[in-house]
């Protein structure tokens, strides 16, 4: 079995394509597996451009056991990381049947053909969405998790749980959760980047398509909550950063230094920022000016959440490095380029 082979699922989205640019910086060989639903086959390229490496890729929706069951068949590895999955929060609260079925099958299948191939390691996409609306600030891996305020944070939640059970009855599985904050940014070579499908459901590619003038205006959702300046407080974490965690966290199990045998790490900055902060640090990181208004709360958002980071730190051994006005820089230099805007 290769250690140094890693199936990635969802590797052409936004997360997953930064993350198999750092597995082959880091000397993995990688299968990417991705049905296109949310990303794009410009991604593929891009990640050809910055390594010289042709990924390995099959078209395979991870919902159809039997299609994904022929990849594990077909291409040996040891470990597993899974990000594919819907991720709009929004959208979740408008169509629920929709994410429960699609982020909860794909676990299914991922994990089942693991145990049935005897694929021992799994680095699963997690999200701060799990922890809700929190009392104590800033969250560790220890704080209670409350009742998701969306089913998207809700899939998150149960996907946890199943992996920490499925982890607890096989010895030779083992499962690192990572709980992302907020990822934002794109490489700096600008060659791969955070591309939606049509409306943005997140803040940095909304704020970039209205500085290229793709969007009349950006919508900050609620002026009204109990923070500094009235906007939501998040913890805003730039996307090379995160996908090093990935690596890192692949290194871990495949190096035999887990502590147990499921485990969880909050991958954020520990810095909160508001999202008038980010607006006003992207307009100066960048020489621009938006055009934005204060629209209504939006459901399924939380008022605060930031990360403490130490356990990431000191136990994964990872830490945020990039800081945010270069993220916001490499977002523009990304929208710029998709855009074909000369800076």
């Amino acid at each position: 079995m290769s250690n140094r082979r890693v199936l990635v699922t969802g590797g052409a989205g936004y997360i997953g394509s930064h993350t198999v640019v750092e597995l082959i910086s880091a000397g993995y060989e990688v299968v990417i597996v991705d049905n296109f639903s949310n990303s794009d086959a410009s991604s593929l390229e891009g990640i050809r451009k910055i390594t010289g490496v042709e990924p390995t890729f099959v078209e395979v929706d991870c919902c159809n056991k039997e299609a994904l069951g022929e990849v594990f068949e077909r291409y040996d590895f040891d470990s597993v990381i899974h990000f594919a999955a819907y991720k709009a929060v929004g959208e979740s609260v408008a169509m629920p049947a929709k994410y429960y079925r699609n982020n909860l099958l794909s676990f299914i299948n991922v994990v089942e053909l693991m145990k049935e191939y005897g694929r021992k390691n799994i680095v699963f996409s997690s999200s701060a969405t799990v922890y809700g609306d929190a009392d104590v600030l800033p969250v560790t891996e220890r704080t209670p998790r409350k009742p998701a305020t969306s089913p998207y944070g809700n899939t998150k939640q149960m996907a946890e749980d199943m992996l920490r059970d499925i982890v607890s009855v096989d010895e030779e599985l083992h499962g690192i959760a990572l709980r992302y904050f907020n990822p934002i940014g794109a490489h700096t070579s600008a060659l791969i980047g955070e591309l939606p499908r049509g409306v943005p459901n997140n803040l940095v590619p909304y704020i970039t398509q209205t500085a290229a003038g793709v969007r009349e205006c950006l919508s900050i959702f609620g002026d009204d909550y109990p923070t500094p300046d009235g906007s939501c407080l998040r913890d805003y974490i730039d996307i090379m950063d995160l996908a090093r965690a990935h690596v890192v966290a692949i290194e871990r199990m495949v190096e035999g230094k887990c502590q147990e045998r499921y485990e969880v790490f909050n991958i954020g900055t520990g810095k909160p920022v508001s999202v008038f902060e980010l607006v006003k640090g992207f307009e100066k990181a960048n020489g621009l000016k938006l055009n934005y208004k204060v629209a209504a709360r939006r459901a399924g958002d939380v008022t605060a959440v930031w990360a403490d980071t130490s356990r990431a730190n000191e136990v994964l051994g990872w830490r945020a490095e990039r800081n945010l006005e270069d993220t916001l820089r490499a977002a523009w230099q990304w929208e710029c380029n998709v855009r074909n805007i000369e800076r």
